[in-house]
């Protein structure tokens, strides 16, 4: 006869061969709902209440808790813990020694607690020896870089690091070239177009003498529409992002007047990174284009022209509903 250690190994592989799941003899796997060729490591241990999508990878000595959703084709690298309260989506990468955690204000020997949940977008990665906060939502195809200790919302494809974690730059995103300085009045050749449909950097005209200068733009010749509306941004942390999302069928154009700041523009298949660091140059941005702006600089102050009123109603927030959006579009 089998020891009892040998005979519970079979029976649990047996179980897991039924739905090609497979299930390392010194793993412990409590959970029913595992998907199919799911791969389970050595010392691992899945409590009953959790749940794993299809042809995950989780590696030795991870503990995978109750109240844990997994999605498809996840890798938990080892030595990660993954507690009440998180959810990871589909192609997620969590590096080794990640650290998670879900009570703002621990306590030993609470007997209650409130969870915060905190979401994995699809796609995320997780760079080891991380640490994340509880309560926050790391955005699709995010990345996070070895050992950063993530203290707010990460956005969508956003490159963050450091401590506390702060944005460096966006995936798959091309840099532009800068615009060089000019000091007579523009022509036609100075709109040069980006990687992105539709989105337009422009050298606008400037005048210098002793006593100044001078730039300037008009309506439609260098601004591409008739704006109906105006906003100033400014006093923004450097730490912080602005936009974040698209317009229905709003035009705007974005001049710097003092200081620095990146915007990315994206129209759901190229994105591309645009310095605005000085008053004679303007970034087009038609609709349809996911915006985002970041790195700004203490001092700077930014002019947006607006083709119409505030609408509430016009504006896509979310990523997934903007790509959706362009893919109706697009299939109409």
């Amino acid at each position: 006869m089998l020891p009892v250690s040998a005979r519970d190994d079979r029976i649990i592989l047996s179980m897991a061969t039924a739905s090609n799941v497979y299930i390392h003899p010194h793993a412990l796997c409590e959970a029913s709902a595992v998907g199919e060729n799911t791969r389970i490591w050595a010392f691992a241990h899945v409590l009953p209440g959790a749940t794993l999508g299809k042809e995950c990878n989780i590696c030795d000595h991870v503990f995978i808790e109750n109240d844990v959703v997994i999605g498809d084709r996840v890798t938990v690298k080892c030595g990660v813990q993954l507690w009440d309260g998180l959810r990871v989506g589909d192609d997620v990468f969590i590096g080794p020694n990640v650290t998670f955690s879900n009570d703002k204000d621990p306590k030993s020997e609470q007997d209650r607690y409130t969870v915060q949940e905190t979401q994995i977008g699809r796609g995320a990665s997780i760079g080891g020896g991380a640490s994340i906060l509880p309560g926050l939502r790391i955005g699709a195809r995010a990345m996070i870089s070895a050992g950063a200790v993530v203290t707010h919302d990460v956005p969508t494809r956003a490159v963050v690091s450091g401590n506390p974690a702060r944005i460096i730059g966006y995936v798959d995103t091309k840099r532009g070239a800068p615009v060089p300085p000019k000091s007579v009045v523009a022509d036609e050749s100075d709109i040069r177009e980006t990687s992105v449909h539709g989105v337009t950097v422009h050298r606008l005209p400037v005048f210098a003498d002793l006593r100044g200068s001078l730039a300037v733009g008009e309506f439609p010749q260098q601004v591409p529409f008739v704006p109906k509306r105006y906003f100033v941004v400014f006093d923004v942390p450097g730490k912080d992002v602005r936009g974040e999302h698209a317009h229905r069928r709003c035009h705007q154009f974005l001049i710097c007047l003092r200081g620095s700041l990146s915007v990315v523009t994206d129209d759901g298949r190229s994105s591309e990174e645009i310095v605005l660091d000085r008053p004679s140059v303007g970034l087009y941005v038609p609709p349809m284009i996911w915006a985002v702006q970041y790195l700004y600089s203490a001092d700077a102050l930014l002019l947006v022209f607006a083709s119409d009123p505030y609408d509430a109603n016009d504006y896509i927030r979310d990523y997934d509903e903007f790509l959706s959006a362009i893919g109706e579009a697009a299939s109409a």
